[in-house]
């Protein structure tokens, strides 16, 4: 091997010690301290910590829930935020909203073209939070969810408040107040944004749905209220809220309440108005203006002292309302004709009407100041000559000579709506008020005023069943008498002597002719009024005779529109027809109903400086009392008598019937010229002379008239 030159050192073992240090030299005259090493702690070896077995589980179950809360708080928010979306993405323009009704509305004019009803759902056109009346828009705010602008569609502490006020209330604490924000009230009116399909359920049941308390359906509304905070703003929210909301009498949205309740735009309401408007939403029904204003007014106190308290009413403004309080306007006050206006609507098509999707104005022959003074005739005879606490009914119609109903009553609550209608939907026995067609048809067929009848007892055999002896209401006989004394004491027997005289099928014939559509008796009892007839058909039949002998078809609707159009759908459906007795036979019987009126059984019905014709009636048991008659200008009828049939006690037609009967026709006539009666002008009959035959004015002792020989040979003498 070659080498450098250089020697290498010897391999050696590493030290394994080190070479102590020589001790340092101590300084000249100092002492070297000793350092000694402190002695060091041996440590102890480690104890194991035993841990509580409670704590370990308590703190497991601590991680545990944490670690599902995230997870689960997640999931909750991604699917909360992906039902807001889809709510979001379904929802339609705001002011596809507003108007949500699903049928349309009917507004009923009068003949003078002034609105007095309402029917179906009225929307008065869409109004917003930035055009309503500024008082309108913080009384609904103050009342229903004072910190609607300050949260996002639910507000914790309202829910809170409301649990506490249930549970203090001794509910449970979700049963009763809901702490609902306006938005989820919006969310409830819109449905959820679920449309009404007729096919799937009715109207009822589809509000009775949208408004069911679940806590599935509050959970569903808190997320579509949410939904809408997303997508509309406040206003936007409080817009389609004012629009859709009942406000009780079919008013849908606060335009229509307050042109229903007050005459004028929602755009123009008082403070006062505006707490009578807001104080609806709690209850509408209970508290409509139009079924109980003093209730609705204290309602609106609380409003106002709210809106005080909140500052948006200063202390004189506030003060100022209170005194001040909210009334109806004239026509809404007048409530008239609820039973007419029923009555309407069921005689146009239902399509149009009843199940309209169409806003529709219909145009009507009502006479508001003829519709008061019925409804105050009959307030006045029961408030002063009904016993207190009596149960018993009446109606009243009032036509025009040509069918055209100007009032209507039927029954003694006048303000109500969907009743039932004495006048119209009520079959009784209509006793002796169906006399007059009776005489109609023999005066017809050539008798005369004066002809004579006996007025005797009397049997009929009828085959089946057997005999039968009709008798007069006071059980006397009075020999021979005239037609017209006939009919003015309204004997019976002669009545039944008369019918079969001229044939039952005569009498039949005119009577429905003249528009009595009801089934008529077969029988004889057929003179005396057996038959059940409706007051308005009676009072029509009746208004045939004083318009000269031709029949007539009560008419309610004078034409039939969609509002906004200037077209009639429909006119008028009703009025005069063909003739059914001769002119001279209608003249002399309405002289022979003006001698009821006159001296006769309906004396109570006389008028003061008017000329009246009229006819009582009285059922059998007296279940029914009537009084029809008629002046030259209007026919009013009246019935009276209990729904259960219960017999009445002391009233007959000539009593309290023709009373109301008159009580209406002074406060109709009021002011009216005084017209005569188209009737002959008739003279007394002669006495009469002779034994059996009757005398025709006294000029010959037996009749050539067929039919009265007809009466002498079937029941004698007195025909």
């Amino acid at each position: 091997m070659s080498s450098s030159g250089r020697k290498r050192p010897n391999l050696v073992a590493e030290k394994r010690y080190t070479k102590k240090k020589a001790p340092a030299k101590k300084a000249a005259g100092k002492k070297t301290a000793r350092k000694t090493s402190k002695p060091q702690k041996r440590r102890s070896p480690r104890k194991t910590v035993k841990r509580n077995p409670i704590s370990r589980l308590f703190r497991w179950m601590v991680r545990a829930f944490w670690g599902i809360t995230w997870r689960v708080s997640v999931v909750f928010g991604i699917m909360l935020a992906i039902g807001i979306l889809y709510f979001v993405s379904t929802m339609p323009d705001m002011e596809q909203m507003v108007d949500g009704r699903t049928r349309g509305s009917v507004t009923i004019l009068d003949r003078d073209e002034k609105v007095f009803a309402w029917r179906g759902d009225q929307f008065g056109g869409m109004i917003t939070a930035q055009t309503v009346s500024p008082h309108l828009k913080n009384a609904v705010v103050a009342t229903e969810d004072k910190r609607f602008y300050r949260h996002f569609g639910l507000s914790p502490r309202g829910i809170v408040g409301a649990m506490r006020i249930n549970l203090s209330e001794g509910r449970s604490a979700l049963s009763g107040h809901g702490g609902s924000t306006i938005t989820q009230q919006t969310a409830k009116l819109l449905c959820l944004g679920v449309p009404h399909d007729p096919k799937q359920m009715t109207e009822r049941e589809y509000e009775a749905d949208c408004r069911q308390g679940s806590i599935w359906r509050k959970a569903k509304e808190a997320v579509y209220a949410m939904a809408l905070e997303t997508k509309f703003t406040k206003d936007e929210i409080l817009t389609i809220y004012l629009n859709r909301a009942f406000l009780g009498a079919g008013a849908r949205g606060f335009e229509a309440a307050s042109q229903r309740y007050f005459g004028i735009s929602a755009n123009q309401v008082s403070p006062a108005q505006a707490a009578m408007l807001a104080g609806l939403l709690v209850a509408p029904s209970r508290y409509a203006p139009t079924n109980n204003l003093k209730r609705s007014q204290e309602r609106s106190l609380t409003v106002i002292k709210l809106m005080e308290k909140q500052g948006y009413l200063t202390s004189a403004e506030a003060a100022h309302a209170r005194a001040n309080p909210a009334v109806l306007s004239k026509a809404a006050n007048a409530h008239a004709g609820g039973y007419f206006a029923d009555w309407v609507m069921s005689t146009a098509p239902s399509f149009l009407t009843r199940e309209t999707t169409e806003d529709v104005i219909i145009q009507s022959t009502l006479d508001q100041r003829i519709q008061r003074a019925a409804e105050e005739a009959i307030d006045y005879i029961f408030t002063n000559k009904v016993r207190e606490g009596s149960k018993a009914q009446t109606a009243v119609v009032v036509m025009s000579s040509d069918g055209a109903v100007r009032a209507m009553v039927g029954g003694r609550e006048t303000r109500v709506t969907g009743a039932f209608n004495r006048a119209t939907q009520a079959y009784r026995q209509t006793g002796s008020a169906f006399k007059p067609f009776v005489y109609a048809t023999a005066l017809d067929l050539g008798y005369n005023y004066n002809d004579y009848v006996r007025d005797e007892p009397l049997t009929i055999n009828i085959p089946g069943s057997g005999p039968w002896s009709p008798d007069n209401y006071d059980h006397k006989y009075r020999g021979m008498v005239t037609l017209t004394e006939a009919l003015k004491n309204s004997l019976n027997i002669p009545a039944v002597k008369v019918s079969e005289a001229v044939g039952r099928e005569n009498v039949r014939t005119v009577a429905g002719m003249f528009g009595i559509q009801s089934d008529l008796a077969a029988g004889p009892a057929l003179a005396l009024g057996a038959s059940e007839s409706t007051l308005l058909e009676m009072t029509g039949a009746y208004a045939g005779i004083l318009n000269g002998g031709q029949s007539v078809t009560p008419y309610g609707m004078i034409e039939l529109r969609l509002q906004g159009d200037d077209t009639p759908m429909f006119g008028q459906e009703g009025g005069m027809g063909e003739r059914v007795i001769s002119r001279n036979a209608a003249e002399q019987l309405t002289y022979m109903m003006h001698q009821v009126v006159e001296s006769g059984t309906g004396h109570r019905a006389k008028l003061s400086g008017y000329q009246a014709a009229g006819k009582t009636g009285t059922s059998q048991s007296a279940r029914d009392a009537w009084f029809i008659g008629f002046t030259a200008d209007y026919v009013t009828g009246v019935w009276m008598g209990y729904d259960d049939n219960t017999p009445l006690t002391g009233v007959t037609g000539s009593g309290l019937p023709a009373e109301i009967w008159h009580e209406t026709m002074v406060r109709v006539m009021d002011g009216l010229p005084a017209t005569p009666l188209p009737m002959i002008n008739g003279q007394p009959a002669a006495p009469y002379v002779g034994n059996d035959s009757p005398s025709r004015n006294n000029q010959r002792q037996k009749s050539s008239n067929p039919i009265e020989n007809l009466l002498i040979q079937l029941f004698g003498g007195g025909g």
